[in-house]
């Protein structure tokens, strides 16, 4: 089994005994305003590339692109993985599209304890994407060996981003949805899930 035979949240719940809450728990005071650097890539990307019109196209020229810019200010810190195979067992394993975790001390090419879990929505479909998230949170907590850390998910399309983290045995999933037509709200959101990982 991999994480993508996770189809549902509930499948997820069920099978590892999770309880689902929803409330909004992201707290934005302020936007985070992207550089002027990155909303001019941004604003090249949509005039130029059909940047929804595949899963491709939009975790290369949206969802990498923020993940990475929100990233930048928390690098020396944590290492952000793509396409990085993961696994727990033979029923808690894939490859995330994205993952941050802890640098390792035995250097770049280690991957230290994962703390952020992103999936790309396919076919923008949020429900089989947040089935896919959780299974990999719950990959998460068991490798860090440590229930009482959260782990945070954030599952997007490239327009729509939301947020979930999970803790012991209760994952909690934010009410509201962040869009890409708000970037500093989106940016806000996303940086705030990097300091509650720090």
């Amino acid at each position: 089994m991999a994480f993508s035979d996770f189809k549902t949240i509930p499948d997820v719940q069920k099978k590892f005994g999770i309880r689902h809450i929803e409330n909004d728990f992201i707290k934005i005071e302020e936007g985070l305003s992207p550089s002027e650097q990155f909303l001019k890539e941004l604003e090249f990307s949509r005039q130029y590339i059909p940047v929804l019109a595949s899963e491709g196209a939009r975790c290369e020229a949206v969802i990498y692109p923020i993940l990475r810019e929100v990233y930048k200010a928390y690098a020396t810190n944590y290492a952000l993985w793509i396409k990085e195979p993961l696994a727990y067992d033979e029923t808690l394993s894939g490859t995330p599209d994205y993952f941050v975790a802890t640098r390792s001390e035995l250097g770049m090419l280690i991957v230290g304890t994962p703390l952020i879990m992103l999936v790309e929505a396919k076919k923008n479909d949020f429900e089989l994407g947040w089935g896919q998230c959780l299974a990999e949170l719950v990959a998460a907590q068991k490798i860090n060996a440590d229930a009482d850390v959260p782990v945070h998910g954030i599952v997007s399309d490239g327009r729509s981003w939301e947020f979930g983290y999970l803790i012991g045995d209760s994952f909690t999933r934010n009410r509201t949805s962040f869009s890409v037509d708000d970037l500093p709200t989106l940016f806000g959101a996303v940086d705030f899930v990097f300091k509650a990982a720090s």
